[in-house]
C-alpha cells in the first residue's frame, strides 16, 4: 500500500487534475459563501484569483512532496538544492495569492497588489521553463480582468480564462489517461 501511494505521489500526471479539481471546489465554496454579499466583478476577480492560487499551490506542494518521496526512496535524480527551491518558488506566491482573495472581496482592494502577486507567479513559472507558459496564462488573465474598464473586455477575459483553464484540465486529463508518468514520456508519445 505504501509503495503504491509513493508511486502515485511521484507520478507527474496526477498533479494538474488534482490541483484543478481542488481549485474548482475552492471557487465553488467561495461563490456559495459570498454571491449575495459581493458584486459580480469583485466576486469573479476573487474566484479567478483563488483558482490560480489553489491550482499552483497544490502543484508546488505536490512537487515538494514528490521530491521528498524520491529522496526517501533514494531515486532522486537531481540535487535537492535545486528541486526544493523550485517547489517553494511556486508555492510561496501561490499561497500569498490565496490569502489575497479575501482582500479582493472588499471594495477598497488595491489592484497593484494583485498585479504584483500574479506577475511574480507568472514570471517564476516562465523562468522555471518555457513549458510552464500555459500555467502562467491564467495569472495574466486574472490581472487583466482585475484591471479591465469595459464590460466587453471583462467578458472576453473571463471567457478566455475559462477556455485556457478548460484546455489545461483537458490536457492534464489526457496526460493522466496516457499512462505516461513524466512530462517527457508524454511529449515523446506519438
Amino acid at each position: 500500500m505504501g509503495e503504491r501511494f509513493a508511486s502515485l505521489i511521484v507520478n507527474e500526471a496526477v498533479w494538474l487534475p488534482i490541483a484543478m479539481s481542488t481549485a474548482l471546489v475552492a471557487i465553488g465554496w467561495l461563490y456559495a459563501r459570498t454571491r449575495r454579499r459581493v458584486d459580480s466583478r469583485r466576486l469573479i476577480t476573487a474566484m479567478m484569483n483563488l483558482f490560480v492560487g489553489v491550482t499552483l499551490a497544490v502543484m508546488g506542494g505536490g512537487h515538494l512532496l514528490a521530491v521528498m518521496t524520491r529522496q526517501l526512496q533514494g531515486t532522486l535524480g537531481a540535487s535537492v538544492w535545486l528541486l526544493y527551491p523550485i517547489g517553494f518558488a511556486v508555492l510561496i506566491p501561490s499561497v500569498l495569492i490565496i490569502r489575497h482573495t479575501a482582500a479582493l472581496l472588499r471594495p477598497e482592494s488595491e489592484p497593484r497588489h494583485t498585479l504584483r502577486l500574479h506577475g511574480w507567479l507568472a514570471a517564476t513559472l516562465v523562468v522555471l521553463g518555457l513549458v510552464n507558459i500555459p500555467l502562467a496564462i491564467p495569472s495574466l488573465l486574472t490581472v487583466g480582468y482585475r484591471l479591465h474598464s469595459r464590460r466587453l473586455a471583462g467578458a472576453a477575459l473571463l471567457a478566455l480564462a475559462i477556455l485556457v483553464n478548460g484546455g489545461l484540465l483537458a490536457g492534464g486529463l489526457m496526460f493522466l489517461a496516457s499512462g505516461a508518468r513524466t512530462f517527457e514520456e508524454f511529449n515523446a508519445m506519438p
